[in-house]
């Protein structure tokens, strides 16, 4: 079955991909079918990627499938959360869109070492929200949530993974996520727990196999 992704990032677009292949899923990211971000004006985690799974499956009369992911850190009252992507403002580099990308990663990850100067509790996690619908006026959404428990590093630590994953240290596994191999981080994430509760949803409610 072929399911448009909500998203932009190429690196989500592989992760997902690589989760749901259970049940015969393609994800086609939405840049590839001409379709632009959608607005995330909302203040949690599920209601933005309601808005984005609507938004994809509206331009395309089909299937399709959001993640809104994001950290909360405690010491911050769960900030950066919905905004994570964007915690940090600067001024965008010329060049593609995962050089862009990877300059405003560095900017959040030094605003949030910046913020957390000198605070002793550490504690955060990752949160994974997917929604799935049929068609945009899909009145029974499928809605999963993974949530990855860590701590913030002073420092980063290892070059693999995006976003937050050099400052997320996972006590559980000994290493940050940044450092993990991908199947390693493919069976214990956020968007792990996410997906295995997504595909048995797919399988239960839209019967796939």
């Amino acid at each position: 079955m072929r399911i448009v992704l909500a998203s932009n990032n190429a690196k989500k677009l592989a992760e997902l991909q690589a989760l749901l292949s259970p049940v015969g899923v393609t994800l086609v990211a939405q840049p590839q079918l001409g379709i632009s971000e959608a607005d995330e004006p909302h203040a949690t985690f599920i209601e933005n990627a309601l808005a984005k799974a609507r938004h994809a499956a509206l331009h395309t009369g089909g299937p399709a499938i959001a993640d809104d992911s994001g950290l909360c850190v405690d010491a911050l009252a769960g900030a950066p959360g919905v905004g994570s992507a964007h915690f940090a403002t600067l001024t965008l580099p010329e060049g593609g869109r995962e050089v862009q990308r990877a300059a405003q990663d560095a900017a959040n990850n030094g605003l949030l070492i910046e913020r957390l100067q000198g605070e002793p509790n550490r504690s955060a996690h990752f949160i994974s929200t997917l929604v799935a619908l049929r068609a945009a006026d899909d009145p029974e959404p499928l809605v999963a949530v993974g949530r990855w428990q860590g701590e913030i590093l002073r420092e980063a630590s290892g070059s693999g993974g995006f976003g937050y994953d050099p400052l997320m240290f996972i006590p559980a596994l000994g290493c940050t996520v940044a450092s993990m191999r991908v199947a390693l981080k493919n069976a214990h994430s956020h968007r792990a727990i996410a997906a295995q509760q997504m595909l048995q949803l797919l399988r239960d409610v839209w019967k796939l196999v």
